[in-house]
């Protein structure tokens, strides 16, 4: 598979400052986003340490020899990673006054041929365009989200939720925090979309779906998606990004082409 990456990060109509931070390692085939919160700017600081560290180590092991690691190493790698990040930004918030409290949620990818491992931790998700089909393939971990899975709201009642805000799990919070990674089959044609929940809570499936499917590139989809989000209210920080996974062109070898050329 070929792939190809956009991102774009807006602080939206609301915030004064952006405490989302995104981060691209194309060479790796890695990606990050995470959504910071806390006091001062101590929100963009634990974001800013998550994808800085992810990026940095996770794609040092892939340099050195992850892209043909089996599923398993790789799901380890990503766990030891986020298990070092979440100390970094849990000892940063203990040691000094200004970062008391700050944490972040997180979505990452890596993508290696027709596979793809996506791990988060909150309500920073990622959905999957295939055909004409999208769907979430990440779970939100979320008060709301254990709510509906209880069966005591609707997915039409979520919609309305005060509460929707209110993850269950963040880095840098606690010691300690669990990801959850999955494997995806990656196909020809397939449209990951990563985002914060300033996305997610302003622009409807169905609006995402159709901009996702319309013409054009994928930074010019980037740019929709969050002048979709801002022309909803725009109520928080806006991240999101792209990745297309293209089929290889098999290209034909001399003595086949000779073959072809000679056949009528």
């Amino acid at each position: 598979m070929n792939f190809e990456y956009a991102a774009l990060t807006d602080p939206g109509l609301v915030r004064d400052n952006n405490e989302d931070t995104v981060a691209l390692d194309a060479e790796n085939h890695l990606v990050v986003l995470a959504d910071g919160m806390g006091g001062y700017n101590a929100g963009e600081v634990a974001s800013a340490m998550a994808t800085t560290f992810i990026k940095e180590e996770l794609g040092r092991w892939l340099v050195e020899g992850g892209h043909e690691a089996n599923a398993r190493e790789l799901k380890r790698a990503m766990e030891i990673c986020i298990d070092n990040a979440n100390r970094s930004i849990f000892n940063a918030a203990n040691s000094n006054p200004m970062y008391a409290g700050m944490g972040t949620t997180m979505v990452m990818g890596v993508f290696m041929g027709t596979r793809t491992m996506i791990g988060h931790v909150g309500d920073s998700r990622c959905y999957r365009l295939r055909g004409n089909t999208l769907q979430q393939i990440t779970r939100d971990h979320s008060l709301l989200q254990e709510q509906i899975d209880a069966g005591l709201i609707s997915q039409e009642q979520a919609q309305f939720a005060t509460h929707k805000n209110l993850v269950t799990r963040a880095l840098g919070v606690e010691d300690t925090v669990l990801l959850e990674v999955n494997e995806y089959r990656v196909e020809d044609g397939d449209l990951y979309l990563f985002c914060s929940d300033g996305l997610s809570d302003m622009v409807s499936d169905q609006q995402l779906a159709a901009i996702l499917m319309s013409t054009g590139g994928l930074q010019e989809k980037c740019r929709a998606l969050v002048d979709a989000a801002n022309g909803s209210g725009g109520r928080d920080n806006i991240s999101v990004i792209l990745t297309l996974a293209r089929a290889k062109q098999v290209r034909r070898g001399l003595l086949s082409r000779m073959l072809g050329n000679g056949s009528s």
